[in-house]
């Protein structure tokens, strides 16, 4: 029974790196960036743009305006989610 077990172990890893033969995960839409980016910087604009009409790009403007208060991780966000997407 032992022997049965170690035998099943061994396969399970050798077959391990295998199980991600297809490739890594495909990479995150550019609106699920964004919509991230609007779930980290929610704070921000809530502090520094609450009297904000968003749309139009407002509330980027007005993070702009403020940078120098926005949160490091808000900052990172709006990078990642204004750099134009990857080529398929």
């Amino acid at each position: 029974m032992k022997s049965s077990a170690l035998l099943v172990s061994i396969c399970l890893g050798a077959a391990a790196p295998f199980a991600f033969a297809d490739g890594p995960p495909p990479a995150p839409s550019q609106e699920a960036i964004i919509a991230a980016a609007r779930v980290t910087c929610d704070a921000d604009i809530q502090t520094l743009c609450a009297g904000v009409q968003p749309g139009g790009g407002r509330i980027l403007a007005c993070l702009k305006e403020h940078k120098d208060k926005v949160s490091d991780a808000c900052k990172m966000a709006i990078v990642k989610a204004t750099q134009p997407p990857p080529p398929n």
